[in-house]
């Protein structure tokens, strides 16, 4: 399927920017498995017919939704990164500045959020379509660890992992190449840093947090720090009179 060719279709009350904004409103009401041109179509006041111009199928307005809400969530982590380094800040300021833009993003579009990071969809198999757009977040974070890692700003593990190494080419081609002594496993190490901040907003976005902490934010702070050590990176923090140290 050319997502790009379906998604070209912008004019008219039944083009695919109009048809994918009731279904992102949609998404918010009965969640990505109530989804169904049908259901979109009386929303918008459409003619389904008018719906299958855009979108033939179902799958193709769910892969236009997941590759919107994967380049939106990837845009906001990338355009945080980017101000943070111009400002000069440290790899781990950054890590924090574009952490925390998710975090605003997933809050901002809990729905979208769920589409991506929540239970897979009955029936839906994302398509090849979708894999540039959701290595957007990844190839975020892998830059900061690579420029942490050539700035000299990682300390090296105490416990590096055992074995060979866990990779997959493709996750080493994503980093620029496997690293050497002493930081051999650090893109695995940077996976895990990947997985934690993907499950901490998924307990943050879905309420699991919410009785056990009384600042989710500062939680939130607090959590990319102690995951960001397990790569060697210092996560600047504010001290206890509310002032963020230099660097």
């Amino acid at each position: 399927m050319d997502h790009s060719a379906l998604s070209s279709t912008d004019t008219g009350a039944g083009s695919a920017a109009a048809v994918k904004e009731t279904a992102r409103r949609h998404l918010g009401e009965a969640g990505a498995a109530g989804l169904s041109l049908e259901a979109v179509a009386r929303a918008a006041g459409l003619a389904q017919a008018e719906v299958e111009a855009a979108f033939p199928h179902r799958d193709d307005l769910l892969t236009a939704l997941v590759v919107d809400a994967y380049d939106a969530s990837g845009a906001a982590m990338e355009q945080a990164d980017r101000a943070a380094a111009q400002a000069g800040a440290s790899a781990g300021a950054r890590l924090l500045a574009a952490a925390r833009a998710l975090r605003h993003w997933a809050f901002e579009q809990p729905a979208e959020f769920a589409l991506i990071y929540g239970s897979p969809v009955p029936g839906y198999e994302a398509p090849q379509d979708t894999v540039g757009p959701a290595s957007r977040t990844p190839a975020v974070l892998a830059g900061i660890v690579r420029s942490a890692l050539e700035a000299g700003e990682l300390t090296p593990p105490r416990r590096p992992v055992p074995g060979p190494p866990l990779l997959l080419p493709a996750a080493a081609e994503l980093f620029g190449g496997v690293p050497g002594e002493p930081f051999p496993d650090l893109i695995e190490r940077g996976i895990v840093l990947w997985s934690n901040l993907i499950g901490l907003l998924v307990f943050q976005v879905f309420s699991r947090t919410h009785d056990s902490v009384r600042d989710e934010a500062a939680f939130f702070d607090y959590a990319i720090a102690v995951a960001a050590e397990s790569i060697g990176l210092v996560v600047p923090l504010e001290d206890p009179a509310g002032e963020a140290p230099a660097g």
